[in-house]
């Protein structure tokens, strides 16, 4: 079964059943229980062995994984004591004097989003933080406000030259090359990412929704801002504490996060060894460097909090369980997904996909960006990472298209790459930021994701046939062009077919 289609086949059932269910963990856990069958051929022991040991247990010994988790734990120890300082509930309720429309509290959402362009986790969980108390003042759907904050995580990021994104892609770059400025030049091309943006405006400003995001989007006017019943819409809100603290208790923490994240990045990429800045960040490591801003950030607030007395020190020790207490559904569907994906890698599933762009390569010359587009799609929606279909498929592509030959098709379809991994990222229900997307939002998981599935496909089907056209053109202006007009004829035939 190893390097065949069976090798798709765990991930695709998790999905699948995730999906029918609603219940992601035991989908999860089938999915990982499969691919282990295959893996030792049915045998039992083998099947165990391979899930624990090689998978579970590996997933969670990894340092770069474990980093991740740390810095999860870390931020959301900063959430819960800007919640019990009263930083949201003012700044909700400033935002809420200032910010009056369900149109206005959107926008202001997508910016946030876009200024947080450091890492997707710290977006997703930041600007959920944030926001929430305000779009839920304005009745913006839990469903929307995940939706927002997904799709100005993975598509900001992959579009920032500072991002732990251009870190990791920099990193797939064929030795010799400057893999910052590959990345740097593969922007104007990342139709998805840029896209995705233009789509999160025109549907707030022309207050358009179709699909199961209208129907949450209706209730929540009515005051039902979740729609799905779930155990995590009972608890909300319970750490937030009302009419207390001030705005600088939820803006200077934020601001420090911000700038020890980008001092912790460089840091590993050697720029106080003498590295300039855009080297030390194009190799850094953004596991290590977001652990150590997101340490310093907490160590800053909490001595900002107990300086000026807006918490005791006993309740800011308490932060520290609570802060935890509140990632570990996430945290536990991270270390699912992680072993799911060692599920699918130890099956051959690179050496599968690298087979079918290696096919397609001759016979479908120019329309090789829209294939490969397509195939990071669908790798990382069944995957559920981007940089894992990255690191797949940037190599492959740039193979078959050297850099060094000076054809424009090679950036293309680096671009391509990254777009659709990043699509395939957005849609998939086992993605790390689509469940951190969920969490930030305090939305049902699978909630999130059948209501975003509608518009990122939206996106990626007008993307796919701009590919097609700047494989012919190679302009990459004329083709984003031609590409937001799409959107735009798109977004207003559905607003024309809404109001009959």
């Amino acid at each position: 079964m190893q390097g065949t289609f069976w090798s798709l086949v765990p991930a695709i059932v998790a999905i699948v059943l995730a999906l029918l269910t609603k219940e992601a963990y035991s989908s999860l856990f089938i999915g990982i229980i499969m691919g282990g069958l295959f893996f030792s051929g049915f045998s039992f022991t083998g099947t165990l062995a391979h899930v624990f040991k090689d998978g579970l247990v590996a997933q969670l010994s990894n340092s770069y994984n474990v980093g991740i988790l740390v810095f999860l734990v870390f931020l959301g120890i900063i959430v819960c004591l800007m919640n019990k300082a009263g930083g949201s509930s003012a700044f909700g309720q400033w935002a809420s004097e200032h910010v009056k429309s369900r149109v206005g509290v959107q926008l202001a959402t997508i910016l946030l989003g876009v200024l947080i362009f450091i890492d997707d986790y710290f977006n997703c969980l930041t600007v959920g933080s944030v926001m929430r108390p305000v779009t839920d003042r304005q009745k913006v759907s839990r469903a929307k406000l995940a939706y927002l904050i997904d799709s100005t995580a993975a598509p900001v990021c992959i579009i920032a030259p500072i991002s732990s994104w251009a870190a990791a892609v920099s990193g797939f770059a064929p030795e010799g090359t400057n893999g910052l400025m590959l990345f740097i030049r593969a922007i104007p091309y990342n139709y998805y990412a840029i896209l995705t943006i233009i789509m999160m405006v025109f549907l707030a400003v022309f207050k358009l929704d179709y699909g199961p995001m209208a129907v949450h989007e209706e209730n929540a006017k009515k005051g039902d801002l979740f729609t799905v019943a779930s155990a995590q819409n009972e608890k909300e809100d319970a750490s937030t504490v009302v009419g207390k603290g001030k705005v600088i208790d939820l803006v200077l923490p934020i601001i420090v996060l911000i700038v020890s994240c980008v001092v912790g990045m460089i840091y590993t990429g050697g720029f106080f060894s003498g590295e300039s800045f855009v080297n030390s960040f194009a190799n850094s490591d953004a596991s290590v460097g977001l652990v150590l801003g997101s340490f310093g950030g907490l160590v800053v607030t909490l001595a900002f909090y107990i300086v000026r007395r807006v918490l005791p020190f006993k309740e800011c020790m308490s932060c520290i369980t609570e802060g935890f207490k509140a990632m570990v559904p996430a945290i536990t569907i991270l270390a699912l997904a992680w072993t799911l994906k060692s599920m699918t890698d130890s099956l051959g599933a690179a050496s599968y996909v690298a087979g079918l762009v290696a096919k397609t390569a001759g016979t479908l010359l120019y329309f090789l960006p829209a294939v490969v587009f397509a195939i990071a799609c669908l790798l990382a929606f069944a995957s559920g990472t981007s940089w894992g279909t990255f690191g797949i498929l940037i190599p492959i592509t740039l193979t078959v298209f050297p850099l060094s030959d000076g054809n424009p098709l090679s950036i293309i379809c680096v671009a391509a790459c990254m777009a659709g991994a990043v699509c395939g990222d957005h849609c998939s229900p086992i993605s790390d930021t689509t469940i951190m997307s969920s969490a930030g939002a305090k939305c049902d998981h699978l909630t999130h994701v059948s209501t975003q599935l509608q518009y990122a496909v939206s996106v990626a089907l007008v993307s796919f046939v701009t590919y097609i056209i700047a494989a012919f053109v190679k302009n990459a202006v004329v083709s984003l062009l031609i590409g937001i007009v799409l959107m735009i004829a798109f977004l207003s035939v559905i607003k024309k077919i809404k109001n009959r």
